[in-house]
């Protein structure tokens, strides 16, 4: 079923890579693994620019992680704990965004959005905490950008084997996890600085 979703998805073209963008950012089991790198297939084959699949994931990542925050921030905890289950969120996914988010802040939105299994997830502990709506949409921003220009770009790069591209996801983890654990400890030393 979800194979043929996306695909259905994909047959749009960049209007699909904007609707896959909403649905994955609202919690609907449609990774951004396959949207973005086909975002860069369709630049590839001379169907999109480079800036205009961009944008449409970012923009559909936008108004997909918005719902999400919205929903959290006036239905609060209950809410998605008696609904979440119909889109695929579970209590656990929902403690551990929520567990990153009050130790992180700011901070966990941005990185949560470059970190599979939390990015889906971490929305809804900003709206649950009345994270600034402002704020919450420039950290959600600055942490879709690099994800989303990546893999449009590894789309891009590998062209007609655009597919491909689950083996180049385990190593941007990697690095993103490395860049993490880094600032985690910049900011551990920093509080004890001050």
């Amino acid at each position: 079923m979800l194979s043929h979703v996306t695909n259905a998805i994909l047959a749009l073209g960049v209007y699909g890579v904007l609707i896959g963008m909403i649905l994955e950012s609202c919690y609907i089991p449609v990774p951004s693994e396959i949207i973005l790198p086909y975002a860069g297939y369709l630049v590839y084959s001379g169907r999109a620019s480079f800036i205009g699949a961009v944008l449409a994931g970012l923009v559909g990542g936008l108004i997909g992680a918005s719902i999400g925050y919205l929903i959290a921030r006036y239905g609060g905890r209950p809410l998605v704990e008696r609904y979440g289950r119909y889109v695929g969120i579970h209590a656990r996914g929902l403690d551990r965004a929520e567990s990153w988010f009050r130790r992180h802040g700011d901070g966990a939105v941005f990185f949560g959005r470059l970190l599979p299994g939390i990015r889906t997830y971490i929305s809804l502990p900003a709206g649950v905490a009345e994270m600034p709506w402002g704020r919450f949409l420039v950290f959600t921003f600055l942490g879709a950008l690099p994800w989303t220009v990546l893999f449009t770009y590894v789309g891009y790069a590998l062209g007609q084997h655009w597919t491909q591209v689950g083996s180049y996801s385990h190593a941007f983890f990697a690095v993103t996890l490395i860049a993490l654990i880094i600032w985690l400890g910049w900011l551990r030393r920093r509080r004890k600085a001050g």
